[in-house]
């Protein structure tokens, strides 16, 4: 009898927690691509709720960044979606990898479209659940990180925030429509993608530049005024800060002295590092997510439009500062910046 209760109850947890998640996909660029959605046990679709992207890193899956993150039972505790999406797998390895630019494998090489797949992942789970547009945030570990670096260069018109975990970024190029805040995480136990820079030890034989320079390149994008300030370093991680930056923005950096390529505070992977003891990513990424969004960041042309006509300025003395010949964004940018910052 016991046993039978036992299995009995096994199968209700087990069916509980199912019935909150979504394994799905949607065509993209030739593919079907492939996503798990949880969310969380409290959702009732009443009232918006933020929406965290989670990135697996290169050759793992969806279930295996929800188990080593533990962002999960983090949603239910706090009341977020939290989505999983896949990368495409190479025809020859069978590794799933994101196009972080020079990182990573099969989907870097083929010049997959990812950015293009999260857009509309984004814009088909708006539509189909209660999700607050101004709170969407995306982390991933590894390739996972180095493309979360990538959606803030090139969609934080729809992110408001990331957190890399044992990443860095590898792009020619980042030109973001807005300032988008960071939290970092990383090991100096890393061997596979090095803080300090070089070419990890892993499968991937790109160059990764330092953290350091990472963030002082956001740093300029982010106009922060207060650079690289150290907050905490007690011998098990440092913690530092770019801070009084553009519009409410700014830049946390976490380095633990223990752990490896690993997500710190989690579950650590069949064949990967040990985790950090010392720090707890998903709770640190999740009240630093708290307090960004994109409305209370930074405005939309409209909203400089709006502010200028409040001067008395209509689109009649909106001129063509430049002279070349047309009045563009950064003509009513500059001429908003005459009655100050443009938050």
């Amino acid at each position: 009898m016991n046993y039978k209760i036992g299995l009995l109850l096994i199968s209700i947890i087990f069916n509980f927690t199912i019935s909150y998640a979504q394994y799905d996909s949607i065509p993209y660029g030739g593919y079907d691509r492939t996503y798990n959605l949880h969310l969380p046990t409290g959702y009732t679709g009443s009232t918006s709720i933020p929406l965290i992207i989670a990135l697996h890193g290169g050759g793992h899956s969806a279930i295996e960044i929800e188990s080593m993150s533990g962002l999960s039972l983090k949603a239910d505790l706090e009341n977020f979606i939290v989505v999983y999406p896949e990368g495409v797998k190479g025809p020859l390895s069978n590794a799933r990898t994101w196009n972080a630019g020079e990182c990573c494998g099969y989907a870097s090489f083929s010049n997959i479209d990812d950015v293009g797949f999260i857009d509309a992942l984004i814009t088909i789970l708006t539509s189909q659940y209660n999700i607050d547009t101004t709170r969407i945030h995306a982390t991933g570990v590894s390739n996972g990180g180095f493309f979360a670096y990538r959606l803030a260069c090139e969609l934080s018109n729809k992110i408001a925030s990331i957190a890399p975990v044992a990443s860095s970024m590898t792009l020619d190029y980042c030109t973001p429509d807005r300032p988008v805040s960071i939290i970092h995480f990383h090991s100096v136990n890393d061997t596979r993608v090095p803080y300090q820079g070089g070419v990890g030890s892993g499968f991937a034989t790109h160059y990764n530049p330092p953290i350091d320079s990472i963030l002082n390149i956001w740093s300029n994008i982010n106009v922060c005024l207060n650079i690289d300030e150290t907050i905490i370093s007690n011998g098990l991680y440092t913690y530092r800060n770019w801070s009084n930056c553009e519009c409410g923005n700014e830049i946390i950096y976490y380095l633990t002295q223990d752990g490896g390529h690993s997500w710190p505070g989690g579950i650590p992977t069949a064949t990967g590092d040990s985790v950090s003891n010392y720090i707890n990513a998903t709770d640190l990424m999740w009240d630093f997510f708290q307090q960004h969004t994109i409305d209370d960041v930074y405005i939309t042309v409209a909203d400089i439009l709006v502010i200028l006509s409040e001067f008395g300025c209509t689109s009649a003395c909106t001129s063509d500062i430049d002279g070349d010949g047309s009045v563009t964004v950064s003509d009513v940018l500059d001429m908003l910046s005459l009655f100050g910052s443009p938050c």
